[in-house]
């Protein structure tokens, strides 16, 4: 397990704060939650790029209305 530093702005790290305690977890919990989401929405990106590349129209369409789903 890697540990990273961040440096934000007071209020916006506050902010992070009162979600995580809203949601009932920990800070990093919290930042853990949204790496998945991050990584997850760029791999989805990914797949459809290259979808689109390989000229497979059905399959990206398909990525298109998973990324949909997303909110991207």
């Amino acid at each position: 397990m890697t540990t990273l530093s961040i440096r934000l702005p007071e209020d916006m790290a506050e902010r992070l704060r009162e979600i995580a305690k809203v949601r009932g977890i920990s800070l990093n919990k919290l930042m853990f939650e949204f790496s998945v989401q991050a990584l997850a929405e760029d791999e989805a990106k990914q797949r459809f790029t290259a979808a689109q590349v390989r000229g497979n129209a059905k399959q990206a369409l398909k990525m298109l209305d998973e990324l949909d789903a997303m909110g991207l």
